[in-house]
């Protein structure tokens, strides 16, 4: 494995920092209800995850995982959605193993740190606030902050800006196609972690540079740059 010392870090959100699957779930399948349509399982629902929000809800609503069309309602499903969820962000949603001691870590060695997400900024806020990780971040990026989201890299080359940073010394940390394809298209390295909301691809497939099993790995990675 290269050595590889990054002097910025950017983090996913959902699936890499925080397991928020439990509260989209049910917001999902209370809004399902209350659009009297079928309600699906929890596991259901979190491999749905992973290509945001409106994605997820067309999923829900159509019973596929690549909807071809729009369904008719989809604007009205995700006021609903939005609603629920935005009263319960953080009711069952924890933090991955390792989160905090790896922030911790990273912090302490004066890495800069971002979190970039497709999450609405409505939800991403009250999430990182309430699940208590929201100062460890400078730079905070919602899907709906700049024109274009994660594939795009537009907001990671933001996050680099902000930071002064050159992107050669920028790492991407994330469990989605999107988060790597972000990266390396910002020419960030990337680092995929394979608990999150991977999809349907392998974690071979998405071709990262470095996979962690734990944010507080990533310490060890870096202490191969030392």
């Amino acid at each position: 494995m290269t050595p590889f010392k990054p002097k910025l870090i950017v983090f996913d959100l959902d699936g890499t920092l925080v397991d928020s699957s439990p509260d989209i779930s049910n917001a999902i399948n209370l809004m399902l209800s209350a659009l009297n349509q079928q309600t699906y399982s929890k596991q259901q629902i979190r491999h749905w995850m992973g290509n945001g929000v409106t994605m997820l809800i067309k999923r829900a609503l159509t019973g596929e995982l690549n909807p071809l069309t729009d369904p008719d309602n989809l604007q009205l499903a995700k006021r609903v959605f939005s609603d629920f969820y935005r009263q319960n962000v953080c009711v069952e949603s924890q933090l991955y193993a390792g989160v905090k001691e790896g922030l911790d870590q990273l912090q302490a060695a004066k890495i800069n740190l971002a979190c970039v997400t497709n999450k609405p900024a409505l939800f991403t806020s009250s999430l990182l606030t309430e699940i208590g990780i929201i100062d460890y971040f400078p730079f905070i990026a919602s899907g709906d902050t700049y024109s274009r989201m994660k594939p795009d890299p537009l907001p990671l080359l933001e996050a680099a800006n902000f930071f002064a940073n050159e992107t050669e010394h920028a790492l991407m940390v994330g469990d989605s196609i999107n988060d790597i394809r972000a990266g390396k298209s910002a020419g960030f390295k990337t680092a995929l972690v394979p608990y999150g909301y991977i999809g349907k691809y392998s974690c071979d497939q998405l071709g990262a540079d470095y996979q962690i099993d734990s944010i507080a790995h990533l310490s060890e990675l870096l202490s191969l740059a030392y």
